[in-house]
């Protein structure tokens, strides 16, 4: 019996060809996609001391206070708005975190300068943030935990030699997502750089 390839025939192969190619595509190309989905689009800052990338749904706010305090802020990074993290009454200057309350999901990030001179970089894991030695801590709760965080990052960068004042970034993370939080502070650190 002789096989003739009609117009159905043909037709229906070329169908399968299509319905196939598509399959497969859909199962090789879906890492693209989902690389996509975990790696949030980001958005740079800088300023005349650092500078750095973050995700686009965070929101940078450069400190605009005075500078009559023991440690300077640099910039916040936060998933909501800030507020000014000091207040005075009388002659006494008491700072806090520049939100009160973390909401789920949220992230919040403060750079400082420590007005006071560091001898080392003290506990954690030696890293380098901008070509500069470092020291990181990962703890549970931590500090944050006073605004509701479940996270809480700590950084000490070298960025001159001791005794000297080190830059600091603390990062508070509330859940869920923390995990995928976690890898973009890390991020940041990585896109770090020290400009004076």
């Amino acid at each position: 019996m002789e096989a003739r390839l009609t117009p159905r025939r043909l037709l229906v192969c070329a169908a399968a060809i299509v319905a196939l190619v598509s399959v497969t595509s859909a199962c090789g190309g879906g890492g693209d996609a989902q690389a996509a989905a975990k790696d949030p689009p980001l958005v740079k800052y800088s300023d005349s001391r650092l500078s750095f990338s973050y995700p686009s749904a965070w929101t940078a706010y450069p400190y605009s206070g005075h500078g009559e305090l023991h440690f300077q802020p640099i910039v916040y990074v936060s998933t909501q708005p800030v507020h000014e993290p000091c207040s005075t009454h009388g002659n006494t200057t008491s700072c806090g975190f520049p939100v009160g309350h973390l909401q789920a999901g949220g992230v919040l990030i403060t750079w400082q300068v420590n007005g006071i001179p560091a001898m080392g970089l003290g506990p954690g894991s030696r890293i380098h943030v901008g070509g500069h030695p470092a020291s990181l801590t990962d703890t549970a709760g931590g500090e944050c935990r006073r605004i509701g965080a479940d996270r809480t990052i700590d950084v000490a960068v070298e960025t001159s030699p001791p005794p000297s004042a080190f830059t600091y970034l603390t990062a508070c993370l509330r859940g869920p997502g923390v995990a995928a939080n976690e890898r973009s502070v890390k991020a940041l650190l990585a896109s770090t750089k020290f400009l004076s």
